[in-house]
């Protein structure tokens, strides 16, 4: 199973989150997404607006997207 990546670019990340049905809602201090799911709710995502993000904020960000690891690396090594 691959890693996480140590220091991943924001833009990429946020290029793979977008890919995955995200949608962009604010820009500043920290980057605001939501995803319109298809039972109708809504799954809010909050990551920090830094350079470069940790392996660990990356983690943090599929648990609280519900993102499964493998799906998320598939979609982070295709974009």
């Amino acid at each position: 199973m691959p890693k996480f990546p140590v220091d991943a670019p924001k833009r990429r990340v946020l290029r793979t989150l977008l890919s995955l049905g995200f949608r962009l809602v604010n820009e500043r201090e920290h980057i605001a997404l939501i995803r319109e799911n298809a039972d109708g709710t809504r799954t809010p995502l909050t990551m920090p607006n830094h350079l470069h993000l940790k392996g660990s904020t990356l983690r943090t960000i599929c648990t609280q997207s519900g993102l499964s690891r493998d799906e998320f690396l598939r979609a982070y090594q295709e974009s």
